[in-house]
């Protein structure tokens, strides 16, 4: 064999060694996927998304939940501590409440990428990356807005107050809808993400407020609810806007009982998460800014029918 061919077969074979240890040592490291519960499946897809990206980068990842529940989230970032993970995917349980657990996993050598949701401190995390709420927010309320004729009283479902998307995405709504005087918000109130609290909360709103036009929601879930307490009051006349992108709207949005919502990249975001992470393993840095952030698009029956499971389709 020609000097040549040997040395060539030599490097194809080096190259092949290192390739089988890099995916050997991928293999062997851990990422921790924290949620939100899965009952919500905005927070199952972003969990399932960040699991088959790390399992196609060659990492074992395991899939928990806080159940926004702070004290949870901390025995769950005390146990990715403790069986050595190489990066926990957080989606938190509160922005203060979740500082001094980030900060815990950074101490111990275990990087955080969060997602979804911000907290209130600066590098503490590697990535806090989340969807443009407040851009998403306005095209929800621009749609809204219109459809309503530009006026008319409606009401407002605002989430979880200790999650700071609740606050951006209500002032999203706000900065739009408080631009036309005769669009008047005659009740808000939080009903916790929840869809069950959301159609108790609406069904004593309608009864307050009997001449409402339309509901804007911070959320899907909400949304949903406030849908199901209209039609069991008989109210079809009355639009419901909202805000996630689910497979649940979708579908009413096609049937038309819900009039949009803005979807967040909620499966995407979370493997370009997990792409940061490993990127960070391997070079020590990410190459991004600690705060990035991902433009939301309005849903409405335009283009409902290709949205599947927080995408949308080609």
């Amino acid at each position: 064999m020609k000097l040549s061919n040997v040395l060539k077969t030599a490097a194809l074979g080096l190259l092949a060694g290192i390739a089988l240890t890099a995916s050997a040592m991928a293999a062997d490291k851990l990422i921790v996927i924290i949620t939100p519960s899965h009952d919500n499946p905005f927070f199952k897809a972003e969990a399932v998304g960040a699991q088959a990206r790390a399992q196609e980068l060659g990492y074992k990842a395991a899939i928990y939940s806080h159940d926004d529940d702070a004290n949870k989230q901390n025995d769950l970032i005390d146990s990715a501590i403790a069986q050595k993970a190489s990066a926990i995917i957080l989606d938190n349980a509160g922005a203060d409440a979740t500082v001094a657990a980030v900060k815990k996993a950074k101490d111990a050598g275990v990087p955080s990428f969060l997602i979804d949701r911000e907290i209130n401190a600066a590098g503490v995390a590697v990535v806090q990356l989340v969807s443009n709420n407040y851009q998403g927010a306005t095209l929800v309320a621009e749609s809204f807005v219109s459809a309503m004729g530009e006026k008319g009283n409606y009401v407002e479902l605002v989430g979880k107050e200790s999650d700071t998307n609740a606050g951006v995405r209500s002032k999203g709504f706000h900065d739009v809808i408080d631009q036309y005087p005769d669009m008047k918000m005659v009740a808000q109130q939080s009903a916790n993400w929840s869809q069950t609290e959301a159609f108790s909360k609406m069904e004593s709103i309608l009864q307050a407020n009997p001449n409402i036009k339309g509901v804007i929601s911070g959320n899907d879930t909400m949304a949903m609810g406030a849908m199901a307490a209209l039609e069991a009051a008989g109210r079809k006349d009355v639009l419901v806007a909202g805000f996630d992108g689910s497979n649940d709207v979708r579908d009413a949005i096609l049937a038309g009982k819900i009039h949009a919502t803005g979807l967040q990249p909620a499966y995407r975001q979370a493997q370009y998460a997990v792409e940061l992470a490993d990127k960070y393993l391997k070079d020590g840095k990410t190459g991004q800014p600690e705060k990035i952030s991902m433009d939301c698009v309005l849903i409405d029956k335009s283009n409902a029918a290709k949205l599947e499971t927080f995408a949308l389709k080609d």
